[in-house]
């Protein structure tokens, strides 16, 4: 460590062009596709670089969305460009949002040097030249955390692969200096979306060590009584997030850290419970963008998650031995509890209230979440409505569901799945990994809605990665009975799938199931110092 500052614990990697979607004015252009050359030199023949004529365009497909920027390498003449990058062809082509990363400018490309630039989330960059100059390569700069993914799924089904294993790069691409909630937009650390990417975490990786260092950036710029984001239930998610990562990865010395911050926070909340057990939240009152209008889904998803965040409190406090913060909760539980189950109709507020064991899970599964359900389904809440599936036992419902709503978007070009996504958005549309087609709508610039309009829309968005967590955990019954997975147990179900094998990262080492129709009995591999009850 040479200047005493902050070392950068991700890694950097040059990632070649995989595919040329576009080239105008420019002689031979495959030269650049799997191109590795990321150093200039003094002496180059003409076989070293390809010329860019003044209003020469070329599109590069780097294969699968990365987090990171563009390294150009440049011959002995130097040029002007216009540099733009994209998570669609099509962005590349328009005028891509500015929020958060700057994704379209205009950079001067030394001679016989390095252009290194940008701080985004890409997979297609395109690279308008306005001067003549030598380009001898080009090549994306990917950053992420060096970390083994520990947990896999694969089975017979080749879709649920692809759809685990996208899921899995999308929550790793988020894992950058901290948590982000997307790479391109928003690269900030949002509270309240980062709960299914946690859970993705414990049931991927072994290094988890990020969500601490997340969770506790939040907190210390959340003086209270302020509110984490300034989301009323963003401070609930915290609180939800702190009890399930102990479970799974039992470390109480980091809980017990917690215990001053949650402990004054579980006062204010109990503030907002009426007498009637009814929440009373203070703006902003927010589930997800889908039902943000709807003020009777926001308040049962409110009185759900205020449920969930009482009830994991009580266990934290069980667990740090605090018995007037236990009693304190264990009466704000009995108070909500109370309160009768909020009427809606939205399937992420019913899925919510499953989970907060406010409503019947097969009931609701019956009447609301299996009934269209590619529909009413947002990519973030879908990780709770897929959870509240299963919890009623429909493992096949859920994986058909999986295999529509996700396998969509992959149908559409993704490689790392998006921060919503609608079925009506694919009538009549091109994807993301194509030109523009007359007579067709843009998946990416023509929908969206609120915060997430047209280009501003993100495709990676570390909230959507819902299913590699689902598929592992619901196909081998995974339970938790002791934090740190000391004591668990295991129930595995087919799903309706010939064959599949899961490995469950844990503190103590890999879970590994196995199971197929053909089968008497899984088989199971456990480290040592777990109990399988």
């Amino acid at each position: 460590m040479l200047f005493n500052g902050k070392i950068d614990n991700r890694i950097t990697e040059f990632v070649p062009c995989s595919k040329i979607i576009l080239a105008e004015n420019i002689s031979s252009p495959d030269f650049f596709i799997g191109r590795t050359w990321f150093q200039p030199r003094e002496i180059l023949t003409e076989n070293d670089y390809r010329i860019f004529q003044e209003g020469s365009r070329i599109i590069l497909d780097f294969g699968k969305e990365l987090s990171g920027g563009i390294r150009i390498v440049s011959g002995k003449q130097k040029g002007k460009i216009r540099l733009r990058f994209g998570e669609s062809v099509s962005e590349t082509l328009g005028d891509p949002n500015q929020a958060h990363a700057i994704h379209d400018t205009v950079l001067d490309v030394p001679a016989l040097g390095i252009l290194e630039y940008g701080n985004t989330g890409f997979r297609f960059v395109c690279i308008d030249t306005v001067e003549k100059l030598q380009i001898v390569n080009i090549l994306a700069i990917a950053r992420y955390r060096n970390i083994a993914k520990d947990g896999t799924f694969v089975s017979n089904d080749m879709l649920l692969n692809r759809i685990f294993d996208t899921a899995s790069h999308t929550v790793h691409m988020c894992m950058q200096d901290y948590l982000l909630d997307g790479i391109k937009r928003d690269r900030l650390v949002w509270m309240g979306d980062m709960n299914p990417e946690i859970n993705v975490i414990n049931m991927i990786f072994s290094d988890t060590s990020i969500v601490p260092e997340t969770l506790d950036f939040l907190r210390d710029r959340t003086p209270l009584p302020d509110m984490m984001n300034t989301i009323s239930s963003y401070s609930l998610w915290w609180i939800i997030c702190q009890w399930e990562y102990y479970l799974h990865q039992g470390n109480l010395q980091y809980l017990a850290r917690q215990h001053n911050y949650l402990k004054e926070l579980i006062k204010i909340f109990v503030s907002y419970i009426g007498e009637d057990g009814r929440e009373q939240m203070p703006d902003l009152r927010f589930i997800d963008w889908p039902t943000k209008e709807d003020s009777a889904a926001v308040h049962a998803g409110l009185q759900a998650l205020m449920t969930m965040a009482f009830h994991a409190a009580e266990k934290i406090a069980a667990a740090l031995k605090d018995d007037e913060l236990f009693n304190i909760c264990r009466k704000a539980c009995a108070l909500l509890d109370k309160f009768p189950a909020p009427e809606t109709s939205r399937k992420s507020a019913n899925a919510l209230l499953v989970l907060a064991g406010l409503r019947d899970a097969k009931e609701v599964n019956h009447d609301i979440l299996s009934v269209n359900p590619e529909y009413d389904a947002s990519t973030f809440m879908s990780y709770y409505i897929m959870d509240a599936r299963c919890r009623a036992n429909d493992i096949a419902g859920t994986l058909n569901f999986i295999r529509k709503y996700y396998g969509a978007m992959l149908n559409f070009g993704a490689t790392t799945f998006w921060e919503d996504f609608d079925f009506e958005w694919t009538l009549n549309s091109f994807g993301i990994d194509t030109l523009p087609v007359d007579g067709k709508k843009d998946i990416h610039a023509d929908f969206g809605k609120f915060c997430y309009k047209g280009l501003r829309h993100s495709l990676c968005h570390g909230w959507s990665a819902g299913p590699a967590a689902i598929l592992p955990r619901y196909l081998t019954g995974f339970q938790i009975l002791e934090p740190g997975c000391k004591k668990i147990a295991l129930t595995p179900v087919t799903g309706g799938l010939e064959y599949y094998k899961c490995t469950i990262p844990t503190p103590h080492g890999i879970i590994e199931v196995e199971n197929s129709e053909n089968a008497d009995t899984p088989t199971i591999k456990l480290p040592e110092n777990i109990t399988l009850v």
